[in-house]
């Protein structure tokens, strides 16, 4: 059923046309991932149909009584309100008159917040998004509005959001850059190019499949105008007479072919340069330690950087993954060890936030302060046409940076960055802000760069695409090694904890005891077929279901508890801490009681 329809919608800043006739219908099942290059619109969009900003033209057609609630890209609070009084203000402006205050500070905990009382001025930007997007999937709504959700979450965060957005009754409209994230959650991609709106009926692998179709469909169209063009054009320089309704109509086609709009090609961001040369001696980490008062970052961590390394570092946000690469480039002391540096090595470091940018310099500026020109593989280039290489057109170049969007200002900072020629790229979240056509040639550039690349990110799909080693943070402050990309990661630490598992339970421990009866050496002997539960398995089985049925009693009366300890909130956490434990008891006590009644079934069936 259709709730939403955007009409003809247009809308410029200063003169310079960002949307221009956009219409879109969203059904009440839509799960639509918006895309395109930064500066586009997209936000832009988002705004509008969220009712926070007007178009220039057109109008947005919503249902009676339609529920919208919306996470713009970057979030503003009350600051004569505590972070708690800004959500619940939210929420209930939503239209629940439930009490959720139990529910709201557990969110807000499993997304990092664990003061709700605090002021919100003293929030980090990553910290107040995190909030936003707390109040944004808590308050009632058809129609989830989200720009930029999976930005500032940690691994954890992002799975956690993936599978509420999957089980969400409602429509979805977001824009986020995780390209794994979209496949899983998404079913439709609004494409916005060139102030136009594209849409296509699939997640973003389909996505890129029926892109390429429409791209080589219009580039055949132009083709065949361009044909049809130059022989009109032979025939009108012969001399055309208007003289009959078919010369008439020949002269109309020509004209119309002469003023069409050209199709342009995809502009992509081109990245090309030649890094400085790299000694023998790259870069030593020698028993780093780091903490804040008790709080153990990492310890006693060593390392030696190979040429050619690719590092993914992951964990969860706070647990130092920035302080480490900041003590890496000298901008933090670790508290133990030492970080030594070749005298070859040159880092470019392009850090989770923006430097601080003056905002009325040029963009060629602020570009020329670092190199007027680079050595690439096809020679020396000049500033100008990086700048164009990277999507920032004449114009945009003599502009004030003031007049960049957000993701532009990321883009051109990572210019400048590479304009430096490091031989030791170093990326905190690069993902975060840049659109997803910049972040596949970034992909692409990292692939040929012969030098180190450290990178701190929390997208899956990048760190598979980009790194060949992970450094997991754990808990007390090491660091676990797994080779591979995020997803080997992930298949390492499963066999791991299944390992760990497997020898702390009396399962594991009997396989490791030896067999009194085993056959001598040199020997076989066929093992004797099973035909009933061993007695402690009868007496598991016995006694399992009454197990999961006061494990489920307790859980329920947990449950009550946290709802009523609404105000309390150390007690609030340990209440959500305890439950987490008890309902895990009962998955696993679920798992054990299929198996063990697949094994009785076996029995019966023999």
């Amino acid at each position: 059923m259709n709730i939403l329809n955007v009409e003809n919608v247009s809308k410029s800043y200063m003169s310079k046309p960002v949307l221009e006739g956009i219409s879109v219908g969203i059904n009440d099942d839509d799960k639509i991932g918006v895309v395109g290059t930064n500066g586009t619109g997209k936000s832009t969009l988002l705004a509008i149909i969220a009712g926070a900003v007007s178009p220039d033209s057109g109008q947005i057609v919503a249902a009676n009584g339609l529920r919208i609630s919306y996470l713009p890209q970057n979030p503003v609070f009350d600051p004569d309100k505590t972070l708690l009084e800004n959500i619940t203000d939210r929420i209930y402006a939503g239209g629940d008159n439930w009490d959720k205050m139990g529910e709201i500070k557990a969110n807000l905990s499993k997304f990092g917040i664990d003061d709700p009382e605090c002021n919100p001025s003293i929030l980090s930007g990553g910290q107040k998004k995190r909030a936003a997007l707390v109040a944004a999937i808590m308050t009632p709504s058809d129609l989830l509005i989200l720009d930029e959700p999976t930005n500032h979450l940690d691994s954890e965060m992002i799975e956690y959001l993936e599978e509420f957005l999957q089980h969400f009754r409602g429509a979805l409209l977001m824009i986020t850059h995780d390209r794994y994230f979209l496949d899983e959650v998404t079913n439709q991609i609004l494409e916005i190019d060139k102030g136009s709106a594209y849409r296509y009926e699939s997640n973003y692998s389909g996505f890129l499949e029926l892109k390429q179709q429409r791209l080589d469909y219009e580039q055949a169209a132009e083709r065949k105008a361009a044909t049809l063009y130059r022989k009109d054009l032979a025939w009108m320089l012969r001399g055309a007479r208007a003289r009959s309704t078919k010369q008439k109509a020949h002269i109309q086609r020509f004209e119309a072919l002469r003023d069409r709009q050209r199709l342009e090609e995809e502009r992509q961001v081109e990245l090309s340069s030649l890094p400085t040369r790299m000694g023998n001696k790259t870069i030593i980490l020698e028993g780093i330690s780091k903490a804040y008062g008790e709080r153990v970052l990492f310890s006693d961590f060593s390392y030696t950087f190979n040429k050619l390394d690719r590092i993914g570092i992951i964990g969860p946000n706070g647990c130092g993954k920035s302080t480490l690469l900041k003590c890496i480039v000298g901008s933090v002391e670790p508290d133990s060890g030492f970080v030594e540096i070749g005298q070859t090595i040159k880092i470019g470091y392009f850090g989770q936030e923006n430097e601080a940018l003056d905002e009325s310099k040029r963009v060629i500026d602020y570009i020329k302060d670092t190199a007027e020109f680079i050595r690439c593989a096809e020679g020396l280039v000049s500033a100008s046409v990086m700048c164009e290489r990277f999507l920032f057109t004449p114009e945009m170049q003599y502009a004030p940076i003031s007049k960049l969007s957000g993701g532009e200002k990321r883009r051109l900072y990572l210019l400048r960055v590479l304009m430096e020629q490091p031989n030791v790229i170093i990326l905190d979240e690069p993902t975060n802000d840049l659109d997803i056509q910049t972040l596949r040639i970034l992909e692409d550039y990292l692939d040929s760069f012969a030098g180190i690349i450290i990178t701190v990110s929390h997208d899956r799909y990048f760190l598979d695409r980009v790194v060949t080693r992970i450094f997991a943070f754990e808990e007390g402050g090491s660091l676990y090694q797994s080779e591979g990309g995020y997803s080997d990661y992930l298949v390492h630490k499963k066999a791991l904890e299944e390992a760990k598992a497997g020898a702390g339970s009396p399962a594991g421990k009997a396989a490791k005891a030896p067999v009194e009866d085993a056959a001598p050496k040199g020997k076989y002997r066929a093992p004797r077929e099973k035909t009933k539960l061993s007695y402690k398995e009868q007496q598991e089985y016995d006694n399992i279901e009454s197990e999961i049925e006061a494990l489920e009693e307790k859980s329920a009366d947990l449950e009550s508890q946290i709802a009523e300890a609404a105000t309390d909130y150390p007690r609030l956490m340990a209440l959500s801490k305890e439950k987490e434990e008890v309902d895990a008891l009962i998955e696993q006590k679920m798992d054990r009681y299929v198996e063990l009644q697949e094994m009785v079934d076996s029995f019966s069936n023999c």
